[in-house]
């Protein structure tokens, strides 16, 4: 880095700026999937046009950091740690904009029931809310790892992807018995299962998160180990 105070600190304001669009973006994101889940949840049509509308502001965030990160890594080349946040930025925000699909898929989904005069059983919301607080708070606590640079608060989060992947394995079978039980709820039940699914892609988002604050932190990629590996390496 430039050892001129003056550069160094514009650099640090711009690496600042970016950062914070970075937030910006997750909360945008996290908003957009809590009202996806509401509008499925209370087929609110209003609400759930409002999501897919909302998308192209999602993708617009997308842009602009991608682009305010590729201008710094032009002009600054940073090295080290910078470097890693840099990187860290870019990918963080493919992961945020995925996340932002699924609620867009959820929402409309809404809409499709809705449109069709379909509505979900209500012994299928159970496992649709509890999937999805779940899925929130694993996104929310990314997030503050990132903001913290907290490595060991990133590696207990994506262990919670587990946890997650159980409760849609657990939402299958129970959907997978009721279509057996009675043929006529193929269609609701399917549609459930589809929500679930796109719940449980976002938790693997969230721990690609994770897994991302940890090689900013600790400048290992951990994308293909086994956390019960990292954790030693943490230990070690």
């Amino acid at each position: 880095m430039n050892s001129d105070p003056h550069v160094s600190q514009r650099f640090d304001d711009e690496l600042h700026a970016v950062h914070e669009l970075v937030h910006r973006m997750a909360g945008v994101v996290e908003e957009q999937m809590r009202n996806a889940l509401t509008a499925l949840l209370q087929q609110d049509e209003s609400l759930a046009n409002e999501v897919v509308g909302g998308d192209n502001v999602v993708n617009g965030y997308e842009l602009r950091i991608e682009e305010e990160c590729i201008n710094i890594l032009v002009r600054r080349q940073p090295a080290a740690g910078d470097l890693r946040l840099v990187m860290t930025l870019i990918k963080s925000i493919a992961d945020l904009e995925r996340i932002g699909d699924k609620a867009v898929k959820i929402a409309s989904m809404a809409l499709s029931m809705q449109r069709s005069s379909a509505s979900i059983n209500g012994r299928f919301l159970r496992d649709i809310k509890t999937m999805g607080d779940y899925a929130l708070g694993m996104l929310r606590r990314a997030m503050d790892a990132l903001a913290n640079g907290d490595a060991d608060a990133a590696l207990e989060i994506a262990k919670g992807d587990e946890e997650l992947n159980q409760e849609y394995r657990a939402a299958l079978r129970r959907l997978i018995t009721y279509m057996m039980e009675d043929p006529r709820t193929i269609t609701p039940a399917i549609d459930a299962l589809f929500v679930a699914k796109a719940l449980e892609r976002v938790g693997d988002h969230a721990r690609n998160l994770c897994e991302y604050v940890i090689y900013l932190v600790k400048g290992v990629n951990v994308r293909h180990i086994p956390l019960e590996e990292v954790r030693q390496q943490f230990q070690d």
